[in-house]
């Protein structure tokens, strides 16, 4: 959620922190706001509800705002409504400080109380606001800003990134950290803070990831980073070697039309180098065969698109290791008492690696003696820093709210955790693995082959654009294909969609139908083709209309009974959901093109949850 971008340096802030602020744009928002501080102006702040454009028009492009030094911000509402008062920054009463912030401050109203009966006058319905206040409480009584930032980060409760401006400190900001993403970019006589590389990536390529109670000062000639208790540290730099272009649509119309059709490519970049001499191969692993043998247990915890990940996972890794495998929502994980040991791999997947609930999953998993191997995109994130090893998907850049090649990614890198564990524990037949082999290194190519019918997807969403409900339905793997079908429809178009187990029709949801209700049938897992063809016969006899997806060798099985049918090249069982999505998305992105709707930035979803 949210997002931050700060500058210091020789050039006006103000067009550097609007252009950063529009690359953080698909992170998801409803306001947006901007403090810079100048020589001769002082501390001047102006913000917006709405997009990015009218912030812009307010300040004509960021010419009317005289500084070198600033803080921008975009804010997805959480406390207090949608509005130019709620927006970021937030000022303290004498206007000396302003703040941005990401996350949750638990105890805003206990602070709140006690700076009201101090005469503090608030002017929104922030928590946010809260950390201005105090600080400018602080601040008053000392004219010590460090020590009074540290003050108020002793006391508030709760995740945050913190960009804070003084208007007695000319030629520096303030940045702190926990439990919300915040980077540090170094440049050529400037300095940057942001929630993702994004928004600097043009300026600079040099970067340090800030960590929990870590406090930054940000001058135009370096950066100073101190630790929980205020003493020096130092960073160690990543160097960002991905394309600017990729962070760009391109030409494209949309960033995730896009990145759907850089799936191909971005499943050839985690796959191919993995594969050597017929072997896969994780050098990145530090898990010997002797551990790998000796789990009992494997948990894989996620949320939202990276959950149906794990849903497919664990169909795939129960055939492959013939161990238990209990997929779990993070949200849940946390306040489920899980069954977590030394004996329990704990596969922990996220694309930012800053997703809140994954978080603390994974300190709850580590602290009850379970090993963490995480499955991210986002190199250097913090998810990626706390387990105890990290495969990066390598997808690039993703900036398309509903994600599509970071689902893919992650989706194939776990089928090959699942061969490399199962080779090594004996699990897998030889055969069987040489044909799951074969897939994998035919897959980006299976992948472009479904992407050359995009026409014939787009026909059938001009024709079901219209319907309010959809369901999709689907037996074992194709249930969990559904899943995520299913999602990628509603985030985008906002139509009510939900997925089933077809052998949970009878049991209620067949109720559910009524003549010209659509249904999307899954029927790529072979083994239960003709029980899913039952049951799209028991829909179609309530009057339901049918799209099936199936595969290229079973299409005129499927035709027999459905006029609408999708197809996708026959492969290894395990990795049709793989292929299977490629359509899926692009019917859920064609509905959405369709009904009007913003398809990169959908209402009310952000890229990066960082709150509960």
């Amino acid at each position: 959620m949210c997002g931050i971008v700060g500058y210091v340096g020789r050039e006006q802030a103000a067009p550097i922190l609007l252009d950063g602020l529009e690359h953080l744009e698909y992170r998801g928002y409803d306001s947006a706001g901007v403090a810079v501080l100048g020589p001769t102006r002082g501390l001047q702040m102006k913000k917006a509800k709405g997009r990015l454009k009218v912030l812009s028009a307010m300040v004509d492009g960021g010419r009317t705002m005289e500084g070198c030094l600033g803080i921008g911000h975009t804010r997805w509402a959480t406390h207090g409504q949608p509005n130019d008062v709620n927006s970021h920054p937030h000022l303290s009463q004498d206007e000396r400080i302003a703040v941005v912030h990401n996350g949750i401050i638990e105890n805003y109203v206990e602070i709140k109380e006690f700076l009201i009966s101090q005469g503090i006058r608030f002017q929104s319905e922030t928590d946010t606001e809260v950390v201005a206040q105090l600080l400018g409480f602080y601040y008053k009584e000392t004219g010590d800003l460090m020590g009074s930032v540290y003050r108020v980060l002793h006391r508030i409760e709760g995740a945050y990134a913190l960009g804070i401006l003084c208007a007695d400190v000319p030629d520096a900001f303030v940045a702190a950290r926990k439990d919300a993403p915040l980077l540090l970019g170094y440049g050529e006589g400037c300095s940057f803070v942001a929630s993702d590389v994004t928004a600097i990536i043009k300026h600079t390529r040099d970067v340090s990831y800030m960590e929990d109670g870590e406090v930054a000062v940000v001058r135009a000639d370096g950066i100073r980073v101190f630790n929980a208790m205020g003493q020096p540290i130092e960073k160690e730099h990543s160097f960002i070697d991905w394309d600017v272009s990729a962070a760009e649509k391109g030409g494209y119309p949309h960033f995730m039309f896009k990145e759907i059709l850089e799936q191909p490519e971005a499943v050839r970049k985690t796959v191919s180098p993995r594969l050597r001499n017929g072997e896969i191969c994780f050098e990145e692993l530090s898990l010997t065969d002797e551990q790998i043998r000796a789990y009992k247990r494997l948990f894989i915890v996620a949320c939202g698109s990276s959950y149906h990940v794990g849903m497919v996972g664990k169909y795939n890794l129960e055939r492959l290791l013939r161990i238990p495998v209990d997929v779990m929502l993070a949200s849940e994980f946390r306040y489920a008492d899980p069954l977590v040991d030394q004996d329990t791999l704990v596969i922990v997947i996220s694309q930012s690696g800053e997703t809140l609930d994954t978080m603390a999953a994974l300190r709850q998993a580590r602290a009850l003696g379970g090993r963490i191997l995480s499955i991210v995109n986002v190199v250097g994130s913090s998810i990626a820093r706390e387990a105890d090893d990290v495969l990066y998907t390598w997808a690039g850049p993703e900036i398309a709210v509903a994600t599509t090649k970071a689902y893919s990614t992650q989706l194939v890198l776990l089928d090959m955790l699942g061969l490399y564990f199962a080779r090594i524990r004996g699990s897998v037949t030889e055969e069987e693995s040489e044909r799951i082999l074969e897939g994998l290194r035919a897959l980006p190519e299976m992948m472009e082959r479904v992407l050359q019918e995009k026409e014939e997807i787009q026909y059938l969403a001009s024709r079901y654009f219209n319907h309010d409900s959809v369901f999709y339905i689907g037996r074992n793997l194709d249930y969990a294909l559904g899943l995520e079908s299913s999602l990628k429809l509603k985030e985008i178009s906002y139509i009510h969609s939900e997925a089933y187990a077809s052998g949970e029709l009878k049991h209620g949801t067949i109720s559910l139908i009524e003549p010209g209700t659509l249904v999307v049938a899954l029927g790529t897992y072979t083994p239960l083709f003709e029980k899913t063809l039952s049951n799209i016969v028991e829909v179609q006899a309530r009057g339901a209309d049918v799209v099936a997806l199936t595969t290229e060798s079973r299409r005129d099985d499927m035709r027999k009974t459905v006029p609408n049918v999708l197809t996708v090249p026959d492969t290894h069982v395990i990795l049709e959901p793989s292929l299977g999505i490629i359509p899926m998305q692009l019917f859920a992105y064609y509905v959405a093109l369709q009904r009007g709707c913003d398809i990169d930035k959908p209402r009310n979803l952000a890229k990066s949850v960082t709150v509960e």
